[in-house]
């Protein structure tokens, strides 16, 4: 884990001071140790607070140099296969110093080459390395980007960290909004990259690398791997053994993925929401322990939200050490102004409180925890999935004449009274519907009847505000990879469309970055065996019917973790992990929203009053739950005040 900064200055004036007080601002990545370099005749320098998970020794210290001083590096991750690495490096006379996986993949690069390196490579990492025989610096990402890494150009330098507000500690770093990527966080609740919130600033995308020379002004980044080749590989090879033989495949490659991420020189422990994902990842972590798992989840006293009920059972089916922690409105109140610094760009998905939480919880005993991530996108977890297929296959044969009329109807009723008919007419709906349907779910459902194909209707289901530009004039909102997807794509169903899409997106830019930022603002290391790319090879070349099966998804998932757990444990409505942040701004929160919407906050952003004040007063009476709306703008505006 941890956190890297650097600077490549064309001029060679690099100075350790920057460097210093760049890595300050990121201390909570790592606060067992700190390292600096400067090299390249004063044009490269790099920065790095340590989490130490691997190698706790002097020997793990960083920057690290590699053996024959090619190669200088910074690394933030882990790479999980670095013990048959190191194996291979062994066999071709390598020898090393100590056991970090930084020294191994340092080995790699004078060996096999960088590219090549990446490429082997199993894990979660952002680096930075100076290549001393090529003056040159490269910076790399994962695969799925887990790992953050920020890119700035400023004046004759280049700036490079882990997180944005590591710049703020240059002297030549400016910090002004992107107007266009404003636009775009209010449609998504993130900023879709290679976008950031600050202009000049991008992520690199993740299976990237990028080669920078002193002096450089637009260099190009190039791919060791792209998310693409999960969709040749579902093409050329798919999987083609039985049902049972893809089910046992899946189990063995589990374990294999859970054992791996369980290796640390550190305590280590797991997030357990009592779904699906967490639930066989906790229990494949206890089928290769000696002792009780230590598994971590947060409770809400709202019972739509709460799952702290059903990761309790699972957890004392499985026998875990289980902690537990139930989140009131004045818990959140006294974190969500602690959120903008957190997120350091405006990040509005309303469960990064209680994974703030959690997060915190966890630290208190251990320092490496496990989640389940990654299985909704390659397994179809998402409600959108199939609900939108079935709204798109009842209602897209209708003139759009008819599918307007419809939606204006449905409109035209409030949710809350559609709430009061629903309940005196649930004797005549199925149960599962039932317990699921309510007016607001009404109103967004009659707002994709107009969509014209499955796609536009991925697109509005996707989106928190549909035209983002009514707020923010005057610019173009920036593109996200939604607008130009790959070619490959249109060579399968809509749901896979969705579900790709999903993850080159929401997962990259939002669940990643929800998880990293909340885990190591507590210095916790988060890992997600989901996410290895072997598994989600297989995810890709398994059929669809594997996964989505009428209105359920991850069917080979759960047939998997009934194997550990019994079925009625989890067989239960997908609720995710939310939090209900639209009862809480009309309550202990409404005053802290208030102050934030104030008139002269919303005019000096250059935001239009009218439909906002609209908007908030509709949430307030009650008309509308307008959560999804309301919470990005709190988020900005708190991140601004900050």
């Amino acid at each position: 884990m941890c956190g890297l900064v650097g600077v490549l200055d064309g001029h060679g004036g690099v100075e350790e001071a920057h460097l210093r007080r760049m890595a300050d601002l990121i201390i909570h990545r790592g606060p067992d140790d700190e390292g600096y370099w400067i090299g390249g005749q004063g044009r490269a320098g790099l920065g790095f607070r340590r989490l130490s998970i691997l190698d706790l020794s002097p020997a793990g210290h960083q920057p690290m140099t590699s053996a024959h001083g090619r190669f200088t590096c910074v690394f933030n991750g882990e790479i999980y296969n670095f013990a048959s690495m190191r194996q291979s490096l062994e066999s071709l006379g390598y020898r090393f110093r100590g056991h970090s996986d930084t020294e191994i993949i340092l080995a790699g690069f004078e060996v096999w080459g960088v590219p090549a390196t990446l490429a082997r490579s199993n894990g979660m990492f952002a680096l930075a390395i100076w290549d001393n025989e090529e003056e040159e610096l490269i910076l790399a990402r994962d695969r799925f980007g887990k790992k953050p890494l920020y890119l700035a150009h400023c004046g004759s330098s280049w700036l490079f960290g882990s997180e944005l507000k590591s710049f703020h500690g240059h002297p030549d770093f400016q910090g002004r909004v992107s107007r266009s990527a404003l636009a775009a966080f209010f449609r998504f609740g993130y900023v879709p990259g290679p976008h950031s919130i600050f202009e000049g600033v991008t992520k690199l995308a993740p299976g990237h690398f990028l080669r920078i020379k002193p002096g450089d002004t637009s260099p190009l980044s190039m791919p060791y791997w792209e998310a693409t080749a999960l969709l040749r590989a579902a093409k050329d090879n798919p999987f083609t053994g039985s049902r049972e033989e893809g089910l046992q495949a899946l189990n063995d490659l589990l374990l294999d993925a859970v054992g791996i991420r369980m290796v640390a020189d550190v305590p280590l422990g797991a997030f357990l929401s009592g779904g699906i994902d967490s639930s066989l990842i906790v229990a494949l972590m206890q089928a290769q322990s000696s002792r009780p798992v230590k598994t971590f989840t947060i409770g809400f006293n709202e019972q739509a939200y709460n799952e702290a009920e059903s990761a309790k059972a699972v957890s004392q089916y499985l026998g875990t050490e289980h902690t537990e922690l139930y989140l009131s409105p004045e818990d959140a109140l006294a974190t969500i102004p602690d959120m903008a610094r957190i997120y350091d760009e405006p990040f509005a998905d309303p469960s990064q409180v209680p994974t703030y939480l959690v997060s915190r919880m966890a630290r208190q005993h251990v320092t490496v925890a496990l989640s389940g991530d990654g299985g909704d996108e390659l397994f179809g977890g998402y409600n959108r999935y199939f609900h939108g297929e079935s709204i798109y296959k009842k209602t897209g044969w209708l003139p759009k004449s008819v599918r307007r009329g419809i939606r204006g109807a449905i409109l035209s009723v409030p949710p809350a009274n559609w709430d009061s008919l629903l309940k005196v007419g649930s004797w005549a709906l199925p149960r599962n519907v039932a317990s699921q349907i309510n007016g607001d779910r009404l109103h967004k459902a009659a707002t994709l009847l107009e969509a014209e194909g499955l796609q536009a209707m991925y697109r509005t289901m996707t989106s928190l505000w549909p035209d983002p530009l009514t707020l923010v004039t005057e610019t173009q909102e920036a593109a996200s990879r939604l607008d130009a997807p790959p070619r490959e794509l249109s060579k399968f169903s809509d749901l896979e469309q969705m579900m790709f899409l999903d993850t080159i997106t929401y997962l990259t830019d939002d669940i990643l970055v929800k998880v990293d930022r909340a885990n190591m603002a507590c210095s916790l290391e988060g890992r997600a065996p989901l996410l290895d790319w072997r598994v989600a090879d297989l995810a890709w070349r398994m059929p669809l019917d594997w996964k989505i099966r009428g209105q359920e998804g991850k069917q080979i998932l759960r047939d998997l973790a009934y194997r550990y757990i019994p079925k009625p444990m989890l067989d239960r409505p997908k609720m995710g992990f939310g939090a209900p942040v639209g009862a809480w701004v009309r309550g202990p929160l409404r005053a802290w929203a208030e102050e934030l919407l104030c008139p002269s906050n919303l005019s000096a952003e250059d935001l239009p009053g009218g439909p906002i004040s609209q908007v908030w007063r509709e949430h307030l009476d009650g008309s509308r739950d307008w959560q999804y709306r309301l919470w990005p703008l709190l988020m900005f505006l708190a991140w601004r005040r900050k």
